[in-house]
């Protein structure tokens, strides 16, 4: 491998984006895996993951509108706390108004004192899934494997701000407004919900 100038890829170190050992309130299972609403804004959904850079890990939280799957909130950071996840939640809300359900994982920053009066502030039922149970967020657990594939695992990142970038044209320019979604007849979110609206007012 020397001569040929190889280097083996070195596994890099987990990192743990829920942690449900918490003393806070946990919501019930509104959603219940009904990831098909009839509109836009009627039910989020929201989670945390993580990218490595050579600097360490950026973590990233994003708010999902479930009917479109169009990412409408997000939030960048090196810590992985409420504020990671308030970020995002405060960009959506400032963005799209409240929807009716928000959902999430029962980690801490979700289940903080915080963000769940941030959801009662504008009058949002909180909705969790069940304990160790990933399929209960399902739509944000595949988004998160189609940006790892599509971005992350093909790309190493020297400093986190380098990560920001590609991270910030992969959400805003790429995925939201180019990339085809066979959950939405192969369009983009951005044009899904034009065409709902489309619809709507010709009803």
């Amino acid at each position: 491998m020397r001569q040929e100038g190889l280097a083996a890829r070195r596994r890099r170190p987990f990192a743990r984006t829920t942690d449900s050992r918490h003393a806070h309130p946990v919501a019930p299972n509104v959603v219940a895996r009904d990831f098909l609403p009839r509109g836009p804004n009627r039910t989020w959904a929201s989670d945390i993951t993580y990218i490595w850079t050579a600097e360490g890990w950026l973590y990233l939280a994003v708010v999902l509108d479930l009917f479109s799957r169009r990412v409408v909130g997000w939030s960048m950071g090196e810590r992985i706390d409420r504020h990671l996840a308030l970020g995002a939640l405060n960009m959506a809300l400032a963005g799209r108004g409240a929807p009716a359900i928000h959902h999430s994982d029962r980690g801490c920053q979700y289940a903080s004192e915080d963000y769940r009066e941030r959801l009662a502030e504008h009058g949002v039922t909180c909705s969790m899934s069940r304990k160790g149970n990933c399929w209960d967020n399902a739509v944000v657990e595949s988004f998160f494997s189609s940006l790892k594939m599509e971005l992350v695992h093909t790309r190493s990142f020297r400093t986190r701000e380098e990560a920001r970038r590609a991270l910030f044209d992969y959400l805003e320019v790429f995925y939201n407004r180019k990339r085809l979604h066979s959950a939405l007849g192969y369009i983009s979110p951005v044009e899904y919900e034009r065409t709902a609206e489309v619809r709507r007012q010709a009803a």
